[in-house]
């Protein structure tokens, strides 16, 4: 078996574990139910449909009409335990961010789409417990649908006349680091993907006790004998990714970390691709941006989005 034809097991494999949802289109429908101007840009609300017919909300900032298509990327937006906190990450920021990302990322001439995941913001019932309990008793997960969201939103930025389809990204923190490289590995849309503070090598996590600090939303049964992080994220090579992480942060116990790079690297150096692998690594931060990580976040996305 040819090392391609590897990863097309293991990204077929992956999404047999990731369940029905992640299989089927995860969200239909595009419509905009608002519209008005942000830093001299356009900033969108849309509202998609999920298959179960549940609404769902995005913020979509954009240059206005009549400009050149630009790079976009899918900004996931992370957890934190704050469930009213949604799409809003992508024009408020967080307290563990170095401010919001809109603005930059208008500066630096990238589009922005942020979709509301599973039980958060407009969302927020059925919970999180409840919506990831009922797809596993079911064969199914919660992580999978918010994947399939985040894949159709690739679907509609393809499709935008504002959007250059050929510089397509994504961007996120801690819940959103993990869906970030998750659906670079998986999907050949992406160009550029900037995962910060959340990777780690799991079965590692598991025999530390760390593994409980993730949400429930995450739990793909199986998962770990079918493959590790790093090989996982590794199904991004020989495309540009960058992992962000501090060795003081729970998510990213230095171990695990290790391990996970280590595959990583692997993968990468198997398809004589490491200038296309970026590590940021800071021995004293814990699970937060630093401004070091943010100046490298737009200077990887400004040459690897665009290049």
């Amino acid at each position: 078996m040819t090392r391609q034809d590897r990863s097309a097991k293991l990204r077929d494999d992956l999404g047999q574990l990731l369940g029905p949802s992640f299989l089927q289109k995860g969200l239909m429908n595009p419509e905009t139910i608002g519209i008005k101007e942000a830093f001299g840009w356009v900033l969108e609300t849309l509202r998609f449909t999920a298959p179960d017919g549940e609404a769902v909300q995005a913020y979509f900032f954009r240059p206005p009409e009549g400009t050149a298509p630009v790079p976009a990327v899918i900004y996931a937006h992370a957890h934190g335990n704050r469930y009213a906190f949604g799409k809003d990450e992508l024009f408020e920021g967080r307290p563990t961010l170095q401010g919001a990302y809109a603005k930059v990322l208008m500066t630096a001439g990238i589009a922005a789409l942020c979709i509301e995941m599973p039980c958060f913001g407009d969302r927020q019932q059925p919970d999180e417990s409840t919506r990831a309990k009922a797809k596993l008793w079911r064969g199914d997960t919660l992580f999978g649908q918010m994947l399939s969201e985040q894949r159709a939103g690739l679907d509609f930025l393809e499709n935008h006349p504002a959007i250059d389809k050929s510089h397509l990204g994504a961007i996120g923190f801690s819940m959103g680091s993990t869906l970030t490289f998750w659906l670079a590995a998986l999907d050949h849309r992406i160009r550029a993907a900037a995962a910060l503070c959340s990777f780690a090598d799991l079965d590692t996590l598991i025999q530390t006790g760390a593994h409980d600090g993730h949400g429930i939303y995450m739990s793909v049964p199986g998962l770990t004998q079918a493959a590790s992080t790093g090989e996982i994220a590794g199904l991004t090579a020989p495309r540009a990714l960058q992992i962000c992480a501090g060795l003081k942060d729970w998510s990213t116990p230095s171990e695990a970390l290790r391990i996970g790079l280590q595959d990583l690297e692997a993968a990468y150096r198997s398809q004589d691709a490491l200038e296309h692998l970026y590590v940021h690594i800071d021995p004293d931060c814990d699970h937060a941006e630093t401004p070091e990580m943010r100046a490298d976040v737009l200077s990887f996305l400004k040459k690897e989005l665009y290049g």
